[in-house]
């Protein structure tokens, strides 16, 4: 079983989608398990500064930056005395995360998620967990929840166990941008819109073929 401990302040965000469908039976078979660790749980202390979770930039600039302690001893709980865990940092500049990489960690028995928020984390959380730096995509989002549950679904998918067996064939299936379904043919706003015929054939080959050009067309 792999464990996926997410470190975020907002685990709402993302947990009714981590509970549901295929990730939900997953955790119900206990093929994986999901935990949440919020910082804002451990703030706290004589000063001021220490009962909050951010804090304003050095240096200057907009919005807020997620304070180094929270983040860590959030961390620390996560890992307790397990060895060998996967720390994985949400960033731009990270690895492109893609089928190798999610392959390569469903092996895994601990991934920890570390999600930033506002303006970010502290520089130095990254640096002292030596976490790898992983980026879903050419953009920036609000926060690091989507890019954690992005990496689960498509990594759980290799746990042995998670799939089903009708949709462990889909997998194994030739792919394509484009499915369809009934009815044959689609009259919307008087106008018709058939399946491509070479569906209908029932030639697998021919099918298997016109999949792999769309796929690459794609």
């Amino acid at each position: 079983m792999i464990h996926f401990h997410i470190v975020t302040l907002f685990p709402e965000s993302i947990e009714p989608y981590l509970r549901s469908s295929v990730i939900g039976r997953a955790i119900e078979k206990k093929r994986i398990k999901i935990s949440f660790y919020d910082p804002k749980q451990f703030v706290g202390g004589k000063r001021t500064q220490d009962v909050r979770v951010d804090r304003r930039p050095y240096g200057g600039g907009p919005g807020m930056v997620l304070r180094p302690e929270p983040m860590l001893k959030a961390v620390e709980k996560a890992l307790g005395k397990k060895s060998g865990v996967e720390k994985i940092f949400f960033s731009t500049d990270g690895a492109q995360f893609d089928e190798a990489m999610a392959q390569k960690l469903s092996k895994k028995k601990d991934i920890v998620f570390i999600c930033g928020h506002y303006e970010g984390i502290d520089a130095r959380v990254e640096k002292i967990l030596k976490a790898k730096k992983v980026s879903v995509g050419p953009y920036v989002l609000t926060g690091g929840e989507l890019p954690a549950a992005t990496v689960i679904d498509a990594v759980a998918r290799f746990v042995p166990g998670v799939l089903g067996k009708s949709e462990s064939l889909e997998r194994a299936r030739v792919s394509s941008p484009e499915v369809y379904t009934r009815p044959e043919t689609l009259i919307w706003k008087k106008k018709k819109y058939k399946v491509p015929p070479v569906l209908l054939s029932g030639h697998h080959g021919k099918i298997n073929e016109w999949k792999r050009k769309g796929k690459a067309n794609s």
